[in-house]
């Protein structure tokens, strides 16, 4: 299962073909979104540890590394909490009177 932010270039027909010829399915998910989406909460955390280094990654190279290594000292209890925290999420399909307010829609995230 894919999950995307519905930026322009991953719904192009190029990519919705490609994902249906591959049989890979995708998560509905709101469009104009990311703080609902636990993908960004773990990229901001890999972010602020990397921020948090030092010496600072200078070059390509020790950014490289740095993700690398952040990215494998990340606690999977930290990315379980990211995930247990989200707040609920807007699905349009429960309710179409809320279809101008999609973030009034309610159904959590691990139980879609």
């Amino acid at each position: 299962m894919l999950q995307h932010d519905n930026a322009r270039p991953h719904v192009a027909r190029i990519c919705t073909q490609f994902l249906e010829a591959e049989n890979i399915p995708v998560l509905a998910w709101p469009a104009y979104s990311p703080g609902m989406s636990p993908t960004e909460h773990v990229w901001d955390t890999l972010d602020r540890r990397i921020r948090q280094r030092v010496p600072v990654p200078v070059n390509t190279q020790q950014l490289r590394t740095a993700i690398e290594e952040e990215w494998t000292n990340i606690p999977q209890a930290t990315i379980n909490n990211l995930i247990n925290s989200m707040q609920m999420v807007a699905t349009p399909d429960i309710d179409p009177q809320y279809s101008k307010t999609p973030f009034m829609y309610i159904e959590k995230v691990l139980d879609l």
